[in-house]
């Protein structure tokens, strides 16, 4: 846990300011709108001079809506929209764009799904009400651009599902840190049924939606809340607007964002604006129509960069012009250090001589400026040549250099390679290029495999004499293969060099990461991928490394620590799934502490019972052969003609998501967690006793009547609560009353056992008798040979602990239910009553549970009839609930819930 929220790389990102105080202008909406949808608002951003000549809303530019996400702010548009300001004061408002911000009153949506579509509602509204604003101009627009961070941008996605939406409203639709694959933490089945309706239209009407154009941004593993794998649009052959890029491989960014720096990471604002700049047509001053320029726009700022400004349609030649000096190079290595050189250069690459022996050319120039610099002749009988091709648009740009690598079979039409050189006033950099062959330049490196535990360690040594290297990482293909690459260069002499450069690539993904280290140094790269490799895929990931000619590169990788990083991995991709073995570990034990009652007539500590009951081999293994089963078609048909759900672990399975090995350590996780929430309950329950000894004499234990008048009030009133406002809340009053039953029961019998244990010191005709504390983590006084008066303390003791198991499982419902609370007391000013409410109905049978649990006592239970099955029945439904629960946690309380309605049929059976 310590590695996925505090061990990634360092940020990178550079924080955008603001040069003047933005403003927030409210946009009046329609009185219908404003009426169903009281607690949002749509705000225009401005600033300065801008802000005020915005005010009378007479706007001329490019409208772009903003769309926060979970718990986020409408202010957090402000990043964008002064940047795109300042872009614009550049080319003197020729163009700019308004950038429009939606207040959802900061929704918890990622957590609670009930909201989301009144949400897709209103951004329908306003984009309607956007694009009013702009009716009487000279260029007015047709449709709106949005951004959507995180869960905004799956409501952007949902609007294309609304049916009076028209698709030719949004051209554009980039998304930051949004994860389109499921819900991080499926908590309620509005927020699953979400996810389906938008993924299943996305998929079926695919064809439709060729003329939106979609970039979707992940973070990389500084974001911890949205892994990058989830933030990843579904892939499809005949959708080819869509583009997916990790933060750390776009261009001049190169850097991990986590969650909320997405939204304000100055490198990666500055590709999103210049994108747009370069979006805009002309002759419309719109966003173009065009969906095949809006995709190579895309393309040329957030995949592959020349170091060239974007141009559609780029000149196939070009005249070298000017008086400057032609000079060929016959040898297959050249450098060159520029530095204040007066008169420009031409320097020639003959490739006739150089192609029986070779295989591919290289060349880097550090000057990264945007003007053109390498070019392709086809004069085969002049070494110098007036027209050209202009390969700079081949090059690819890297934080310390630009680079161009050319396959020479592929342009077989070329006689010369000619780099440019123009005369440098004050300016220092160096060119270099190289022919070589690219078996001599590949290495191959076998990368851990699971079961190898990280015992078998590799070493590869690289002489560099040339300026490229390509270590091919064999059979790295899957999530769960984690590693560290360390990268030691040794120098021959001391001089100054430019940095190296490594890349770890990732061909089937744009998910690549960039190291520059200093040369000579010790440079560690993190290999996790995001994506696992595509099944038609037969690609191997490389480790590119850019070097210096004279220098030794010595390639290595982890040894040893590969357990950990692989639990690292586990917990990355499935810590939402924690609650799921939680749960079904303490419902295991308590399934224990019924069995053990019915045999011994005693309740035993949960502590013990949980080491004793909760194996994952009582579980695991019958969910594998389900999942392998499935495989099978006979099997599948047989399946659903039974109705049954999908298993969640085929489905993840089928996402390349789910690896060997994972369940069993998410179960031994769930052990770990189950035992200590036990500890905590019982140490809490201590501390509450003792608080209340000093304060209150306690009234001695008595029987009463499971069900009374007073308590049967009670439950219909809890019952209207949860009807009339919140599930949830009336769960939190029932709970706060079943946290004071086990404390009750605690104080009466410590105090009983001391003035029992006091009366025995003072009466010597009293009867014997001992009392033993448990050394168990509970610590509840136990009594071997009880007096007379000392049944009733026995049964207590024993009731005790049955309430603490119980009070442990309630407490993780409570939990997973706390969302919609949260939601209900923030929107309590708007509505009383939550609707939808997830937890309404689960509320009200746990409510006349619980009314009855609680004032109940392990004496009902011994003798029922029902016993045998109440205790045999948590063996199965933690079965189902791991199957069935790991992506839909809201199915996990209706498993305790029937679990524990056996409980209360046992109290009077």
């Amino acid at each position: 846990v310590r590695d996925v929220m505090f061990l990634y790389e360092e940020n990178r990102c550079s924080m955008t300011y603001m040069y003047e105080y933005p403003e927030y202008l409210k946009i009046k909406l329609p009185k219908k709108t404003a009426r169903r949808y009281p607690a949002y608002e749509l705000y225009l951003y401005g600033e300065g001079n801008y802000a005020e000549e915005n005010k009378n809303l007479l706007l001329t530019g490019i409208p772009v809506l903003f769309l926060p996400g979970n718990a986020g702010s409408y202010k957090q548009v402000r990043s964008l929209g002064s940047i795109a300001l300042r872009k614009a004061e550049d080319v003197d408002f020729k163009y700019h764009f308004n950038f429009f911000s939606v207040n959802f009153n900061e929704e918890l949506v990622a957590l609670y799904g009930g909201s989301l579509q009144r949400q897709t509602k209103f951004v329908h509204e306003c984009i309607k009400v956007i694009l009013k604003l702009y009716r009487d101009q000279e260029f007015a627009p047709s449709s709106v651009a949005i951004v959507g961070h995180s869960m905004g941008g799956l409501v952007a996605r949902a609007l294309l599902t609304l049916k009076n939406f028209k698709p030719e409203l949004i051209n554009l639709l980039i998304t930051q840190a949004t994860p389109h694959v499921a819900p991080v933490m499926p908590l309620d089945k509005y927020l699953t049924d979400f996810y389906t309706a938008v993924n299943n239209h996305w998929i079926l009407k695919a064809q439709d939606l060729r003329n939106l154009t979609t970039l979707s941004v992940a973070g990389g593993f500084r974001d911890y809340q949205v892994r990058s794998g989830l933030a990843f649009l579904p892939r499809l052959s005949q959708h080819d607007s869509a583009l997916s890029v990790v933060s750390s491989a776009v261009p001049r960014a190169w850097a991990s964002t986590d969650h909320l720096s997405i939204v304000w990471c100055k490198e990666l604002i500055l590709a999103t604006i210049r994108a747009f700049f370069d979006l805009i047509d002309e002759n419309t001053r719109q966003i173009t129509e065009d969906p095949k320029k809006r995709m190579s726009v895309l393309n040329h700022h957030f995949v592959r960069h020349p170091a060239k400004m974007f141009e559609e349609n780029p000149e196939a030649f070009t005249h070298l012009t000017g008086a400057f000096m032609w000079i060929t190079v016959k040898g297959s290595k050249w450098t060159y250090s520029v530095y204040n050189d007066s008169d420009g250069k031409y320097f020639a690459f003959p490739l006739a001589s150089h192609r029986k022996s070779y295989s591919h050319v290289y060349c880097e120039n550090s000057m990264l400026d945007t003007s053109s610099w390498i070019y392709g002749c086809t004069n085969s009988n002049s070494s110098m040549c007036l027209e050209a091709a202009d390969l700079s648009w081949r090059a690819e740009l890297l934080p310390t250099t630009k680079v161009v690598l050319l396959k020479l079979l592929d342009y077989p039409s070329l006689s010369h390679v000619v780099i440019q050189v123009p005369p440098a006033a004050g300016n220092k950099y160096t060119l270099g290029c190289e022919f070589f062959k690219q078996d001599s330049r590949t290495v191959q490196l076998p990368v851990t495999h699971l079961f190898s535990f990280g015992l078998s360690s590799s070493k590869i040594l690289l002489n560099s004499t040339g300026l490229l290297y390509n270590v091919q990482l064999q059979h790295f293909n899957q999530i769960y293969q984690a590693f560290k690459i360390y990268i030691d260069s040794h120098c021959q002499s001391f001089k100054e060099r430019k940095p190296s450069v490594y890349r770890l690539h990732i061909p089937w993904s744009y998910e690549d990461s960039i190291t520059v280290a200093k040369v000579p140094s010790l440079a560690e790269i993190s290999a996790k991928l995001h994506i696992a490799q595509p099944h038609s895929d037969s690609s191997l990931p490389e480790l590119n490394i850019y070097s210096s000619p004279d220098c030794q590169y010595e390639v290595s990788k982890t040894k040893g620590s590969y357990p950990f990083i692989f639990v690292f991995q586990i917990v990355r991709f499935h810590a939402g799934a924690f609650p799921v073995y939680v749960v079904s570990n303490i419902l295991l034990t308590y399934g224990g502490q019924l069995s053990t009652l019915r045999s011994t007539g005693q309740c035993s500590d949960f502590s013990l019972e949980l080491v004793r009951t909760a194996k994952p081999y009582k579980v695991e293994p019958l969910i594998s052969i389900v999942v392998f089963l499935q495989g099978f078609n006979w099997f599948r048909e047989i399946w659903e003609s039974l109705s049954l759900p999908e298993v969640d672990a085929a489905v993840l399975s089928s996402q390349d998501a789910w690896f060997p090995l994972v369940s069993l350590i998410l179960f031994l996780f769930g052990t770990g967690i189950a035992y200590w929430s036990g500890v905590f309950f019982s140490t809490s329950l201590r501390l509450f006793s003792s608080l209340w000894l000093t304060l209150i004499r306690p009234a001695e234990l008595q029987k009463d009547k499971l069900i009374t008048p007073s308590r049967l009030c009670g439950m219909i009133s809890l019952a209207l609560v949860s009807w009339t406002t919140c599930g949830a809340f009336a769960v939190l009053i029932i709970y706060l009353q079943y946290l004071f039953k086990p404390v009750h029961i605690f104080v009466t019998s410590v105090f009983h056992f001391q003035d029992s244990g006091h009366s025995k010191e003072t009466s010597q005709n009293s009867s014997t008798h001992t009392v033993k504390a448990h050394s168990s983590v509970d610590s509840i006084p136990e009594v071997t040979q009880p007096p007379s008066n000392s049944k009733t303390l026995a049964e207590a003791v024993n009731s005790l602990k049955m309430h603490i198991t119980i009070l442990n499982l309630f407490t993780w419902i409570l939990l997973l239910n706390l969302p919609s609370l949260i939601y209900w007391l923030k929107n309590l000013r708007y509505n009383v009553r939550l609707d939808p409410d997830p937890c309404r109905s689960t509320a009200i049978i746990l409510i006349c549970i619980l009314e009855i649990l609680m004032n109940s006592s392990t004496s009902e239970v011994k003798s029922s009839k029902l016993l045998k099955i109440a205790a045999k029945v948590p063996l199965p439904l933690s079965l189902a609930m791991l199957a069935f629960g790991r992506m839909h946690l809201y199915r996990v309380p209706y498993f305790v819930t029937f679990s524990l309605l056996l409980h209360v049929l046992c109290c009077f059976v």
